[in-house]
């Protein structure tokens, strides 16, 4: 297989998306992603992301790739557990205190800064609608941020969550509990599951 097989294999198993990370743990020369911008097989997105011609661009995926350290959550975590069906017209993305970087101001993004023993709380891994792997809160940990103080997102969004959450088989109303004792909105989420459950 020649390197330039390999990276267009890499584009299809990240549904187009290349990153020059990427070909340095395989062991591919980047070169090789200038050789296909100039064929128009790849089009430049960012600073190492490259994203194929023909692919639908994942925004949430490449956002991903260009600041790693960014859990999706909130409004935007609820979009892709399924518990909202408002597509966010900002991606909301937690950071530890002290992340900075300056071209975040000029993303789609609305970034919220966390200490990091709630930082690293609740992170997994979902698809993105374009199908590629991104860092994500859990829903518990989603619910408990969604009601948060200043935090706190539209009324009817949080409401059909924790209606949806409370029906789902797959609750851990336990890890809940836990999570809202640790991020101190334990009688807020008591509220709302008393009613509900």
């Amino acid at each position: 297989m020649t390197h330039i097989e390999k990276v267009r294999k890499i584009m299809d198993e990240h549904n187009g998306v290349v990153t020059s990370a990427m070909l340095t743990k395989e062991g591919i020369p980047r070169l090789y992603l200038k050789q296909l911008c100039d064929r128009g097989e790849l089009e430049f997105v960012s600073r190492g992301i490259y994203v194929s011609s023909n692919a639908f661009e994942d925004e949430m995926y490449i956002l991903q790739c260009k600041y790693s350290k960014g859990i999706f959550s909130h409004e935007t975590a609820l979009y892709i557990h399924g518990y909202s069906d408002r597509t966010p017209a900002k991606y909301t993305m937690t950071f530890n205190y002290g992340y900075h970087s300056a071209s975040l101001k000029t993303e789609n993004v609305i970034a919220r800064y966390s200490v990091a023993d709630v930082y690293n709380l609740g992170i997994t891994q979902a698809k993105s609608p374009c199908g590629n792997n991104i860092a994500i809160y859990n829903i518990e940990k989603t619910l408990c941020d969604i009601v948060k103080g200043n935090n706190a997102c539209d009324v009817q969004i949080v409401n059909a969550a924790m209606k949806k959450y409370a029906q789902s088989t797959e609750k851990n109303i336990n890890l809940l509990f836990e999570y809202a004792e640790r991020l101190k909105v334990k009688k807020k989420i008591l509220n709302y599951m008393e009613v509900l459950l």
